[in-house]
């Protein structure tokens, strides 16, 4: 009889609200992305609502997921910054690896190696060059300490042997104002934070860091056909308490994967400078644990810095 109890509570899921917990602040391109397949998976009959706890680098919105229920009623949408918590917060209270159940991978949106026309590069070669000859001297802006951008800097200064300076923003306008003013040397952004900059001229796009060019209002060729092997895409996707029964972590990931599917949808996130990518439920683990390992020698590294 219990046996038949349970099966009938998982076929009922989700019976209530669902709360998507974004840890990082409104109007963000995470914030954005969450909005948007709530919006679906509410056209997909869930009663669903999404809640922003930001702070301490999306720390305190992965412990409120990590410590709620596992029953697929409170779930979180982050991106890769999730992964290194554990490096850049000492004494963490959750593991951000072996706490949490990957639902569903929705998009990736790789890395610009981005500078602003006054610093007289016109190329990554010549950038490379630059850092090289003046060592610690370049400063790069991040969105803060152990977030996306930051990691991304700090990959390609490993990739490169180059010294670069790690300036941290609490708010991320502050990096293109700054680049602007020649007040940083680089950034390591997605697409959309610096686009219509790009479109304008006023920043240089010297790489993307995919293995794909970018070919659509600006023309930018990947790292590797530069001669660096410099690959790094900030992810983004779901995640549900580790406990979390395997039936709702199956349904959760099929409504998901139907609801990116949708072309508007698609359009939308593309405009963030996102690629929607799915892959299967359990590969998804699989894929966060192959990546943290790939930056295992660099999250050492800045570890070593708390």
């Amino acid at each position: 009889m219990a046996a038949c109890a349970f099966g009938h509570a998982q076929e009922r899921y989700p019976s209530r609200v669902v709360t998507v917990v974004v840890p990082i602040a409104p109007g963000t391109g995470v914030d954005i992305q969450a909005r948007l397949f709530a919006d679906g998976l509410s056209k997909r009959g869930y009663q669903i609502i999404v809640e922003n706890k930001p702070g301490a680098g999306t720390l305190i919105g992965a412990e409120t997921v990590a410590k709620a229920s596992a029953d697929g009623y409170t779930i979180l949408f982050t991106n890769s910054a999730h992964t290194i918590l554990g490096t850049t917060n000492r004494n963490l209270p959750f593991d951000p690896i072996a706490d949490f159940a990957g639902i569903c991978l929705t998009g990736q949106a790789p890395a610009i190696v981005t500078v602003p026309r006054s610093l007289g590069v016109r190329t990554l070669g010549e950038f490379i060059a630059l850092a090289k000859a003046k060592p610690g001297t370049i400063n790069y802006g991040s969105a803060g300490i152990g977030t996306a951008t930051h990691l991304a800097g700090a990959y390609f200064a490993y990739k490169t042997d180059t010294e670069l300076v790690h300036v941290p923003y609490t708010i991320t306008q502050g990096i293109i104002t700054d680049l602007l003013a020649g007040n940083i040397q680089a950034t390591f952004s997605p697409e959309a934070f610096t686009l219509s900059f790009l479109e304008d001229g006023r920043l240089l796009g010297l790489a993307v860091a995919s293995d794909k060019p970018i070919h659509n209002s600006i023309q930018i060729p990947t790292a590797t056909s530069e001669g660096v092997d410099y690959i790094y895409s900030t992810w983004y996707g779901f995640l549900a308490p580790a406990k979390t029964p395997p039936a709702i972590l199956r349904k959760l990931h099929d409504d998901i994967v139907e609801t990116g599917n949708n072309p508007e949808l698609q359009a939308k996130i593309r405009l963030q400078g996102i690629d929607e990518t799915s892959i299967g439920l359990a590969d998804f683990d699989t894929y966060i644990r192959r990546d943290t390992a790939r930056l295992a020698p660099l999250l050492a590294s800045i570890a070593q810095l708390k």
